[in-house]
């Protein structure tokens, strides 16, 4: 069933237009609560925010919605997802919250489920929500609204936490580090646990006004990461993103290091000493051919999936993998959380640097990525490019070209008419040239 608000990861949008507007949020405060209202007890959500300037009014407005069908509401504040995720579980709330638009710009917002188990909602949870969006969801005798509290020591519970999945035998003394928080929910955590753990923390992005979350700064702008970085002298740079789900790591040389470096070091870590689940890891079609060469070099499988966080998670939990995550940083390790940590996932980052003893870019750097080229070609709205038979024959030869010697992913976009062309192999000019061909040829077919 297509879905109305429900994306990807939860309902995102320009706040102040539809569907991120503050009768929207009441609603699905409503919506969501009455959804999860099951059994006697008295039940409980738990709401957190990034730092947008529109997180106070969606804050407010889900406030209105769960109390006005009956649910107490624990507010958290500034927090990264991740942490909303482990404090549903660990207060045995009913619900998690977190409003986000994770590495978007200020402007626009987005809210996330979480169920009682610290997940992320299945469809089915989704879709009954959204029924009840648009329908009549049924209010509480006034003397049953729920109530609000805000706690002040969830910032030191997720510390707490985040420094208990770093290896106790080992500490960050000697090591500095410079964190990029991206204005971001992280802004006070990271800084603290790394500081807590014995490094020499250079904060950056760690003064939000509200309206410069991810603004040059963060995962997807680590310029000023690595600037500081090579100029401070530090052995190494994490960047984290503007809800602190995923990262990006830069070496002391500067060098980005990407999502797939990173797994690959954890993944590998983690083999050596018996803790690595499944044979292997998960991450999705747009990891690098050299991420699986260099795994199977170990005996390791690469387990692919389609791009989305919510699918390598279901194929870890379903074939009981417990590393995996995405190229852009996202880092699920099942063993410490439910979704991405960016925290957490540096925290591994860190052990392993620590262990070897070596400088971060030797320690990070395990393959050399195969030659890969994206491109996007738009098409008009009703058009279907992918169905022209000149299309097929082109991407057929090209598949026959790159076999044994490369990989081929083409693919229409989850959110906009583009249809996405990427290419991988040894030979870097034969890769632009195929991806070329193909854009032409769907653009010749749009």
């Amino acid at each position: 069933m297509a879905r109305k608000y429900f994306g990807t990861d939860g309902i995102r949008g320009a706040t102040n237009l539809s569907p991120m507007t503050a009768e929207m949020a009441m609603r699905v405060g409503m919506a969501a609560g009455a959804h999860f209202l099951r059994g006697d007890h008295k039940h409980r959500v738990v709401i957190g925010k990034d730092t947008r300037l529109s997180g106070y009014m969606l804050e407010n407005a889900l406030v209105a919605g769960f109390t006005a069908v009956g649910m107490d509401v624990v507010l958290v504040g500034p927090m990264p997802t991740p942490a909303v995720a482990m404090l549903t579980r660990s207060m045995r709330a009913d619900l998690g919250v977190m409003i986000s638009a994770s590495h978007n710009p200020y402007a626009d917002n987005g809210i996330k489920l979480f169920g009682p188990d610290g997940y992320k909602l299945s469809d089915a949870d989704e879709e009954a929500i959204e029924a009840l969006i648009d329908g009549t969801v049924p209010l509480v005798p006034s003397a049953e609204i729920g109530r609000a509290k805000r706690i002040e020591d969830a910032q030191g519970r997720y510390i707490h936490f985040a420094k208990s999945t770093f290896p106790e035998d080992l500490r960050l003394d000697g090591l500095k580090i410079v964190v990029d928080c991206a204005n971001g929910a992280a802004y006070q955590v990271a800084p603290s646990a790394l500081w807590e753990l014995g490094a020499e923390v250079v904060a950056i992005g760690v003064g939000p006004d509200g309206r410069n979350i991810n603004a040059g700064v963060g995962s997807t702008a680590p310029g000023v990461l690595q600037e500081t970085v090579v100029a401070s002298g530090a052995d190494i740079g994490i960047a984290l993103d503007g809800d602190a789900d995923r990262l990006i790591v830069v070496d002391q040389n500067g060098a980005i290091v990407d999502g797939d470096q990173l797994m690959a070091t954890i993944a590998l870590g983690w083999a050596r000493r018996g803790r690595l689940n499944g044979g292997g890891l998960v991450a999705t079609v747009m990891s690098n051919l050299g991420l699986e060469r260099r795994l199977a070099k170990e005996g390791l499988e690469l387990i692919r999936t389609k791009v989305g966080d919510r699918y390598v998670l279901e194929t870890m939990r379903s074939r009981g993998y417990n590393v995996g995550g995405e190229q852009s940083g996202h880092i699920i390790l099942a063993d410490y959380g439910t979704t991405g940590d960016g925290l957490v996932a540096s925290l591994q980052i860190l052990a392993e640097v620590v262990r070897a003893g070596a400088p971060a870019s030797e320690v990070l750097h395990h393959f050399d990525r195969v030659p890969q080229v994206l491109k996007n070609v738009r098409y008009d709205r009703g058009a279907k490019p992918l169905e022209g038979s000149s299309v097929i024959e082109v991407i057929a030869a090209a598949e026959s070209e790159l076999a044994g010697k490369g990989r081929l992913l083409i693919r229409p976009s989850g959110t906009e008419p583009v249809i996405r062309v990427m290419a991988e192999g040894d030979d870097a000019k034969q890769v632009e040239a195929t991806v070329d061909r193909i854009c032409d040829a769907v653009r010749a077919a749009a």
